[in-house]
């Protein structure tokens, strides 16, 4: 598994970063966030969907809904593992059928089911530093096509 982390990243930069995965990631990709409360998940996916021209008011977490689905330049299956009790009940949403969606599935609190998620996740961790605007951001994933993307992304710094 490759793993590329930068720290230090503010809203401003969490945005360009959401610019350009929505440029340069494939149609088709499932992305796991993980992170404390208030870490950041939700407003990550809020960037890629406004980066996607998606409203971006119109996406909230859908921690009892558990599944919004929005469409602009690309499709995103928002969930959020929160409230789900087990593997078994995220499966029952029929996720199975979401992953093989040309969409991108993002899932908030993806910790909680990695199990079930495909092995070529891609994996996004966001960590608040004591600058309560900063974060770290991971990025990991065994999808060899998204460490070269993000490796040309990061040679030259976000």
């Amino acid at each position: 598994m490759w793993r590329i982390e930068k720290t230090n990243i503010d809203l401003h930069e969490l945005g360009t970063l959401a610019n350009w995965m929505v440029k340069s990631l494939p149609q088709q990709v499932t992305i796991g966030i993980t992170g404390t409360l208030g870490a950041g998940k939700t407003t990550l996916v809020q960037l890629l969907s406004a980066a996607a021209g998606i409203d971006r008011a119109g996406v909230t977490s859908p921690t009892f809904t558990l599944l919004h689905t929005h469409r602009g330049s690309l499709t995103i299956h928002h969930l959020d593992a929160y409230r789900v009790a087990d593997e078994d009940e995220f499966l029952e949403l029929g996720v199975e059928e979401l992953f093989e969606d040309k969409a991108w599935t993002v899932i908030e609190w993806a910790d909680r089911v990695e199990t079930v998620l495909p092995g070529e996740t891609l994996w996004i961790s966001l960590e608040p530093l004591e600058q309560s605007d900063r974060r770290k951001i991971t990025f990991s994933s065994t999808r060899m096509d998204l460490k070269a993307i993000f490796e040309g992304r990061f040679n030259g710094g976000v």
